[in-house]
């Protein structure tokens, strides 16, 4: 048992701790289970962040494009410009986690500081004041930038907070179904809705539906986050996290933390391959199939991503949450393949079986990759003795933003080198570029992601990561 203290820890301990930890051992016992409460209101906050992102990262290039009347190039160029900011603020909000110190505890606080920030940004970016081209780049620039780092600032403590909520693999795996199944409601409602708000609420005048759209979602954030913030106590409280760490020190945790490294990966690809598909769900209903209301049905089906969400604690207990992923990622490979059949025929009916077999695939995969950066927060306790809850899970949200903004960027130069003009009959090298994005780039996210899942080991150790990890905080404390 003492090969879990750190070099010197187990020599330099006295006869009777050793006694009485090595007398713990088969007394070990998990924390009390989360109330529903609590876990419904976590799981809220997930809900909050994809009905506003859902909305930035499905129609924002659209909207930038067809309605605020910037070029597909510069788009592309601005999404990956805010990439290049998230490299320092996704970072920055994890230290910012780690040294922070309150009564409500590390990451709970942000939900009431940053909420607010966020959601006027979210109108903001979905604003139109009259303006000259350039004006209105900067325009982009500014609120785009803007939103994306108040995100982070309310996202990534979702995920920091969950290794504090607690310690009990299977209730980690219950609080993000839990989570994932009100986020995947939330980005269904929003797809779903958000196209016939902006025809209602603008009377055929999107700049006005668009803003107006935007100005009920942000109220309704606000709201959510409100009883996030009030609803959920982080109880898993070690000597470290409740000191600040340096951030040499925090850096540590990494150190050959290979889960961590193999989720940021995953994190990163697979979100690109989602965002291409998603900022042209539009463009392909509106332009190759030539019935733009069928993106609002086609988006709905997200819907279905939530049978996967439930069975997800059940499947991942039964084979692994590593291979519980790995069977995700496969059907949304098969997804997409059916889908190419579908574009290429314009079968309506291929392209709902396609995006039915997808969304259960993503269903899988999306309810894990949180759940898995918990773990990868106590692999870098057990294997450097450094537990840094910020640092290690700020990385999930600059990985995904990162993939999303290069999704973006690669999204606006396929449709630039394709000739895409917007609002306009498209030549068939545009139509071709529209496919490529939706259906063939998501294609290669998801098998790099796959093959990376070969290499994630953590599911065999767990059991014995766990108990080394609350002996050692048994003698912490």
């Amino acid at each position: 048992m003492h090969s879990i203290y750190l070099k010197g820890e187990w020599e330099n301990m006295d006869a009777q701790t050793k006694e009485s930890l090595d007398g713990r051992t088969e007394k070990l016992k998990m924390p009390n289970l989360v109330p529903w409460k609590e876990r419904v209101s976590y799981g809220l906050s997930d809900f909050a962040c994809n009905l506003s992102f859902q909305m930035v990262g499905t129609y924002l290039m659209y909207f930038y494009t067809d309605v605020f009347g910037i070029s597909a190039a510069i788009v592309g160029t601005l999404f990956l410009v805010a990439r290049i900011v998230d490299a320092f603020d996704g970072p920055f909000w994890g230290i910012m986690i780690d040294h922070t110190h309150t009564k409500w505890g590390k990451s709970r606080p942000y939900f009431l500081w940053f909420s607010i920030p966020f959601a006027v940004f979210c109108v903001l970016v979905f604003s139109t004041p009259s303006m000259s081209l350039t004006s209105k780049i900067v325009w982009a620039y500014i609120t785009y930038i803007g939103v994306d780092i108040l995100y982070s600032a309310v996202n990534i403590p979702i995920t920091s907070i969950l290794p504090s909520l607690t310690n009990n693999p299977n209730e980690r795996v219950t609080l993000s179904t839990i989570r994932q199944f009100l986020g995947t409601a939330g980005a269904t409602l929003v797809s779903v809705l958000t196209l016939p708000m902006v025809n209602a609420l603008g009377h055929g005048n999107e700049k006005q539906g668009f803003f107006l759209t935007s100005l009920i979602i942000a109220i309704i954030v606000v709201a959510i986050f409100m009883i996030t913030f009030k609803n959920t106590r982080e109880r898993i409280q070690t000597k470290q996290s409740k000191k600040s760490i340096p951030i040499k020190e925090a850096v540590k945790a990494l150190k050959k933390n290979w889960p961590w490294a193999i989720i940021i990966f995953i994190n990163f690809i697979y979100w690109l391959g989602m965002q291409t598909k998603s900022q042209v769900t539009v463009y392909f209903f509106k332009y190759n199939m030539h019935h733009a209301g069928l993106a609002s049905l086609i988006l709905g089906l997200q819907v279905i991503a939530l049978v996967a969400v439930v069975a997800t604690p059940a499947t991942a207990k039964k084979i692994g949450k590593r291979n519980t992923m790995l069977m995700g990622m496969i059907l949304a490979i098969l997804g997409q393949l059916i889908l190419g059949v579908g574009a290429h025929t314009l079968s309506i009916t291929t392209i709902i079986i396609a995006t039915i077999v997808g969304y259960l695939g993503t269903g899988y995969v999306s309810g894990l990759i949180a759940v898995m950066l918990a773990d990868s927060v106590d692999y870098g306790e057990w294997k450097n003795g450094v537990r840094a809850e910020g640092i290690v899970t700020s990385f999930s949200s600059f990985s995904a933003k990162l993939g999303m903004g290069l999704g973006g960027a690669i999204t606006g130069a396929i449709l630039s080198a394709g000739g895409y003009i917007a609002n306009a009959a498209q030549s068939s090298a545009a139509l071709r570029a529209i496919e490529a994005n939706y259906v063939w780039v998501p294609i290669i996210g998801f098998g790099l992601s796959a093959l990376a899942l070969v290499f994630y080991k953590v599911d065999k150790i767990e059991v014995k990561m766990q108990r080394d990890l609350e002996l050692k905080h048994q003698a912490e404390n």
